[in-house]
């Protein structure tokens, strides 16, 4: 028989953390900590194998499930020393969701779960606190018939509110037994009136209309989002975990809280988190009230009067800590765990790989390493690659003026300048034209996600350092700032009111989310310093890569940024890039008009200084490393002006006849540009232009060495080549101009001559091409257009879709295809390396800088990757985890 049902309880348990696949994350440390002997409230977990089954069977549950979780609530009352709808002690379980990735407040909960009319009686007897056992029933009422019956949430918030406002009351706290018994009733009558239906008061009905909910929230919109934006695959699912309820809100010994055994924004080695007296775990993460900071340190640290959990509860804080200290040692990880106290015992709820920022996962990662917790290695695997961009996120600059309007809390670090939005669905269609928004909520919930992803950064209201808003916002390395109590947020008329005065929507504001600040206007910003431990650990990446790393850069200010980030060299230098300003684009057009060879050359002439200069200030700065530089590769109607009016105009600019410029722009004009006159064609057709840029180029050589004392590595790359006579043709023309440059200097620059692959016939032709190459540099951009047909730039209509329908596993122009793209690239080296067993194997396209695409490059081995320059920290530590053959474990 199947086993879909593992039992833990303290010092018992069915599983462990090696089964998280089965288990899903929550289930296999809650089971973890159990063996370990913590003390962990009894309860199952229903794995991840039922919802596969669930989704595969129309939504019906294995046969035999029934009688295994029959058997596991038996087992959990007899640890808990009482029973299910007990009529003098009644359990009460949570029941809560744990997919394999952690996935922070996207799945749904149920607490209290076993209260009725009966049995909220027997709890109020038991506790001697009817008003406690009355907000647990109106509470369970509220979460289940969200979850489970599909009424909005905020119906029963409104009805709340209008009942505190009737009683002049401003905190739930306030509210009496009686206040508490009359919101039930009335929570019982919106439930009839919403969903149709009266509210269960069959225990077991309950509890399995909220096993079925938890699988069906896998595939709620929330969650389909947060496994697009997190590459989550909708094939993991979820376990459901069953678990006796404790109460932080039994009394005023009772408190439940979050913590980290480490600052998850800074990395810093200090506990840190939340909590609230009296009060269930939910209460924390929803920012309904202001939460408590845990140590007298933080409590100092804090505005205005706090209480500390180490000063209100000196015993369990003492026994806190020994079990944060025991679980980071165990796992070799900071912690994430939530915690209740009922009635001063310490309860752990959960432990798990705590989110964090990039800075905080790098200065973890080298902290850890260097206390020996862990090797330099898993150092490296630590940090996931793509995270390192929140690093090179603007801060603002110190010296800049701020007109402060109120300071909340530091959520997530980095500094974010927008116009104002109060609503997800407009933050995210204003961000797709191209505006740059904040998000400001009231506090956000997980429906908001889109537009929290689309925003520039998030401000709240209400909420602490661990709140939804606070969590996702480090997962997505957004700047955050939550809990600014004095603002004053008006949905209705979508403004908000801060210390008398008044922001509406689309006016400016800048948030700094590591000190807090919400600024009015735009704020001067900067560039952080990567140094400290960014420096270390990439140190480390680069001891153990094998792959190099360059960087694409035409313009001395990227050449200058990729050599700051790392880079070893120029992968691509695009030098059309270099034609469309000033008298350069002039000098184009005049070229594109002449009439004949000598015209051209004439034309090219002019250019020949500029594109000697861009050369020269490239090879200066690179000082000695590779500098690949493309011949000119886009149609020459690129250069030309497109509409009448723009024609006559640069026709009189230039001093040209308009209806010869206007003739010229219709011969060259092509039906599909992109397969058309471009590339290595324009060379054959016109090898004065090439001519042009080889002199240029061992010009510009000569003059970087003389100032720099290093002698200029040059990479010549034909683009679009298909056959080996086209490179053939590029080459001699090369080396004819190369003994020209030698006899007229007396010098002569060493280089080296190559192509880009970027057609399906290059790659399958390439050990045939090979033998007059030094070098091939997989151009994966096009290549990805011209093997699947796809055009880049028009694809916006439906490759999202196939995306989301999973006809493609992801973007394949941000993700290499690897079965398709891939299979080429793979075939292309082999076969060249047959031709020529001394090439140097290389890809330009920003495929260089995804990870997944990297490890790919990695196992095929190629030489290097080349990619945008603020790419390149990325790419390095990719190549490195690489290497190890690993991949980041992702709680960056």
């Amino acid at each position: 028989m199947t086993k879909w049902v593992y039992s833990f309880s303290a010092g018992r348990s069915e599983g462990s953390a090696a089964m998280r696949e089965l288990l899903g994350g929550k289930g296999a440390n809650l089971a973890e900590m159990a063996a370990l002997g913590l003390p962990v409230p009894p309860g199952f977990t229903i794995t991840t194998d039922v919802c596969a089954f669930f989704y595969a069977n129309g939504h019906s549950f294995p046969p035999n499930l029934e009688a295994q979780v029959d058997a596991a609530m038996a087992e959990i009352g007899r640890v808990a020393g009482h029973a299910f709808n007990d009529a003098k002690w009644p359990l009460l379980v949570s029941v809560r969701s744990g997919a394999r990735a952690s996935m922070p407040g996207m799945m749904d909960t149920v607490l209290n779960l076993g209260l009725n009319d009966q049995t909220v009686e027997a709890l109020s007897h038991y506790s001697g606190d009817a008003r406690f056992a009355w907000d647990c029933y109106r509470r369970f009422i509220e979460m289940y018939s969200s979850v489970v019956l599909g009424v909005e949430h905020h119906i029963f918030e409104e009805a709340l509110d209008e009942l505190k406002e009737a009683k002049g009351y401003t905190l739930d706290t306030q509210l009496s037994a009686d206040d508490w018994r009359a919101a039930t009733g009335q929570f019982k009558g919106i439930v009839e009136a919403n969903a149709g239906v009266s509210f269960p008061q069959d225990p077991r009905a309950q509890l399995w209309g909220a096993i079925r909910a938890v699988f069906s929230s896998w595939m709620n919109h929330r969650a389909i989002v947060y496994r697009h934006l997190h590459n989550i695959p909708e094939s993991w699912g979820t376990a459901v975990n069953v678990q006796a309820m404790v109460f932080g809100n039994m009394d005023a010994n009772s408190a439940t809280g979050v913590a980290f055994t480490r600052n998850p924004s800074t990395g810093v080695k200090e506990l840190y988190g939340e909590y609230l007296m009296n009060a269930q775990g939910e209460d924390v993460v929803a920012g309904l009230r202001t939460p408590q900071p845990l140590t007298e340190i933080a409590s100092r640290a804090s505005p205005g009067e706090k209480i500390s959990l180490e000063a209100a509860m000196p015993k369990v804080f003492a026994e806190f800590v020994q079990v944060a200290d025991r679980l980071e040692r165990h796992y070799r990880d900071m912690q994430d765990m939530e915690f209740t106290v009922e009635r001063g015992k310490l309860w752990m709820l959960q432990t798990r790989g705590g989110k964090r920022t990039a800075r905080a996962a790098l200065k973890l990662a080298v902290d850890m390493a260097n206390e020996g917790l862990i090797t330099r290695e898993e150092a490296i695997l630590r940090v996931e690659p793509t995270s390192l961009d929140q690093l090179l996120h603007p801060t603002i600059d110190p010296s800049a003026r701020r007109d402060i309007l109120v300071t909340g809390l530091p959520a997530s670090p980095g500094a974010a300048f927008g116009e104002i939005v109060f609503n997800p669905e407009e933050a995210e269609t204003l961000a797709a034209s191209g505006r740059k928004v904040i998000l400001v909520r009231t506090e956000t919930s997980p429906e908001d996600i889109h537009g929290m992803h689309a925003a520039e950064g998030i401000l709240t209201a209400r909420g602490g350092m661990t709140s939804h808003a606070a969590v996702v916002a480090r997962g997505m390395g957004k700047p955050c700032v939550t809990g600014a109590g004095a603002l004053r947020i008006d949905y209705d008329e979508q403004c908000f009111t801060v210390a008398g005065r008044r922001f509406v929507k689309g006016d400016r504001i800048t948030i700094d989310g590591s000190a807090g600040h919400v600024i009015a206007g735009e704020v001067k910003m900067q560039r952080p310093e990567l140094t400290g431990e960014f420096a270390v650990l990439m140190g480390w990446a680069d001891d153990v890569r094998r792959l190099k790393v360059r960087a694409n850069a035409e313009t001395p200010s990227d050449a200058r940024a990729a050599r700051r980030f790392g880079a070893e060299g120029i992968g691509l230098a695009r030098t059309e890039h270099m034609f469309f300003e000033g008298e350069r684009i002039v000098a184009v057009r005049e070229m594109i008009l002449a009439d004949d060879a000598e015209g051209r050359r004439t034309a090219l002439a002019k250019l020949l200084p500029m594109q000697r200069e861009d050369f020269k200030h490239l090879f200066e700065i690179m000082a000695g490393l590779p500098v690949t530089i493309r011949l000119l590769d886009p149609p020459l109607h690129e250069f030309l002006p497109h509409t009448d009016s723009e024609l006559a105009a640069v026709a009189r600019a230039m001093g040209a006849d308009p209806v010869k410029l206007r003739r010229r722009a219709l011969q060259l004009s092509e039906f599909n540009p992109m397969l058309g006159f471009r590339g290595v064609r324009l060379a054959v057709v016109f090898p004065e232009i090439l001519d042009m840029q080889a002199r240029a180029i061992f010009e510009a050589a000569i003059e970087a060495g003389l100032s720099t004392g290093a002698a200029a590595q040059i990479e010549i790359m034909a683009p679009l080549v298909f056959a080996r006579a086209e490179l053939d043709f590029v080459k001699a023309r090369v080396e004819a101009m190369a003994a020209l440059v030698e006899d007229e200097t007396g010098v002569r620059p060493a280089y080296h001559i190559g192509t880009m692959i970027e057609l399906p016939r290059a790659a399958l032709r390439a050990g045939e091409i090979a033998p007059s190459a030094n070098f091939f540099s997989f151009g994966t951009n096009d290549l990805t257009q011209t093997t699947l047909g796809i055009s880049r730039d028009d694809s916006g209509s439906f490759l999202g879709v196939y995306v989301e329908k999973g006809v493609l596993p992801q973007d394949p122009f941000v993700s290499i295809d690897q079965e398709g793209v891939g299979e080429l690239v793979a075939l292309g080296c082999q076969r060249a390396r047959a031709g020529r067993p001394d090439i140097v194997l290389g890809v330009c396209g920003e495929h260089g800088g995804d990870p997944a695409s990297v490890a790919f490059f990695e196992k095929i081995g190629m030489d290097y990757v080349s990619c945008s320059p603020f790419r390149v920290p990325i790419a390095r530590l990719a190549a490195a985890q690489a290497a190890l053959g690993g991949t980041a474990e992702g709680t960056a």
